[in-house]
């Protein structure tokens, strides 16, 4: 089974994920990453690779930073130690010291006992399959084992955190005075610096799950588990609540009555303002399949383009990156803006949407109105050969029955999941009723053909 996963290398700490993978790992990345004209020019001069390290709180986020930073400075990669910040605030500063590669240690919204390495190439931008794979070849490899000078430093990035704001805060086209914020941190990444930087570009800030202890993460708080974020909203009287999940590349939002404005909403808004200000390239958004047909709607009825690409926010950047394109993301919060960002950064989406409350004067609700959330049921069905879905002519005949019966007013989406036995069914009709029982009658046939 392969190392990489859809979002680096995950697992149980001190489970399958220990800290002689990380140094091993570390120390392969040194070697494939190593390589180029720019890092053989930079040895012609005398000069060390660099790399930026950052983690999330998890306490076992300290010994794998560590021994991920002890196997760089061992292959002769100098290290800047950022300390605990947000996996996009570790890609902006990769980019911005022109960094030549970088290591987030985080699992970004699972539980404190998980945790994850994700590697950055030059410029902050994630790993394509074929660098990934190299690299895990390469940890069977000989390693790099420079001696004396050549050996790597390890040293504190001071300011990293005060680059990160300033970046932030000069994003913004409008300062965000007069509105109050929730903000819920998950016990992780950004519960330092999101607070701080909201409070910088003139909100008036309430914070929630902000305070880390190594074992708090994602527990009960943060973007996976918004009912808390939604009773401090009504509870202070804010105008609006942002939620961030453990590693803060997320951002989904509560409007001042307490409801949910997802990952589509939150796309929908910003399309449309970014169109306005003619910061939308080509008028177009990129989502994955999976986002609700609402935004398919609302797109159109905006004069926008829907780009749609496979479920995970490495194939919307990539897809963004091949057009060009200014914005795009998925439904659980990941929004990518790539005139700031190379990956979802919640902390610049919720400061953006809050700059549209506040250049606009409307309510988070008024802004959300601009697309109609269709009723999806999403039912995962379990035990079967998620390998039958693209070839079993029954289930193919059921699906587009379904799809004739909804015409305009629904949609239907089968989906292999990419690391379980199981297949999604997702569906969405103009009420919920009708998309439950289409949804069942399709889990019905999936587990009758693909069953084990």
């Amino acid at each position: 089974m392969p190392l990489f996963g859809t979002d680096g290398v995950r697992g149980l700490a001190n489970g399958p994920l220990t800290a002689d993978l990380a140094l091993t790992l570390a120390q392969a990345t040194a070697v494939v990453l190593g390589q180029g004209r720019t890092a053989d020019a930079r040895r012609a001069a005398g000069k060390r690779l660099t790399a930026v390290v950052a983690r999330d709180p998890r306490v076992s986020g300290e010994f794998l930073a560590a021994a991920v930073s002890a196997g760089l400075a061992s292959s002769g990669v100098d290290v800047l130690d950022a300390g605990v910040l947000p996996t996009p605030a570790t890609a902006y500063l990769i980019a911005d010291i022109d960094a030549d590669f970088g290591v987030m240690v985080s699992a970004s919204h699972n539980p404190a006992p998980d945790n994850g390495i994700k590697i950055f190439a030059r410029g902050g931008v994630k790993l394509p399959d074929v660098v990934e794979q190299r690299i895990e070849a390469a940890m069977a490899a000989p390693k790099l084992q420079p001696t004396g000078g050549g050996v790597g430093r390890i040293r504190r990035f001071a300011d990293a955190e005060d680059r990160y704001v300033v970046h932030l805060l000069g994003s913004l086209p409008h300062r965000l005075d007069g509105l109050h914020v929730v903000l819920d941190c998950a016990h992780g990444a950004a519960s330092g610096v999101s607070p701080e930087t909201f409070r910088d570009a003139g909100a008036k800030v309430t914070v929630i799950g902000a305070d880390p202890d190594g074992l708090n993460i994602n527990d009960g708080v943060g973007s996976t588990h918004l009912d808390q974020l939604a009773d401090a909203v009504l509870a202070h009287g804010a105008d609006v609540g942002i939620a961030h999940d453990g590693d803060a590349d997320r951002c989904l939002a509560v409007d001042a009555a307490g409801k949910v404005v997802d990952g589509d909403q939150i796309m929908a808004i910003l399309a449309v303002a970014m169109k306005s200000r003619g910061r939308l390239v080509d008028d177009t958004l990129v989502a994955t399949v999976m986002s609700n047909l609402g935004l398919h709607v609302a797109m159109r009825q905006e004069g926008i383009r829907l780009l749609q690409t496979a479920v995970g926010d490495r194939y919307v950047l990539e897809s963004m990156n091949e057009g060009g394109y200014s914005l795009g993301g998925e439904q659980s919060g990941h929004v990518i803006m790539s005139e700031y960002a190379t990956t979802g950064d919640g902390l610049l989406t919720g400061l953006h949407l809050m700059a549209e409350m506040a250049r606009s004067g409307r309510t988070l609700a008024e802004l959300a109105s601009v697309m109609t959330v269709f009723p999806q049921v999403l039912l995962n069905v379990r035990g079967v050969d998620r390998t039958g879905v693209a070839s079993d002519d029954v289930l193919a005949a059921a699906v587009a029955e379904v799809e004739a019966e909804l015409g305009d007013t629904g949609r239907v989406l089968l989906r292999a999941s990419g690391t379980e036995q199981l297949v999604r069914v997702m569906v969405e009709a103009a009420d919920p009723e009708s998309a439950q029982s289409y949804a069942d009658r399709l889990a019905a046939v999936v587990s009758e053909r693909l069953a084990l």
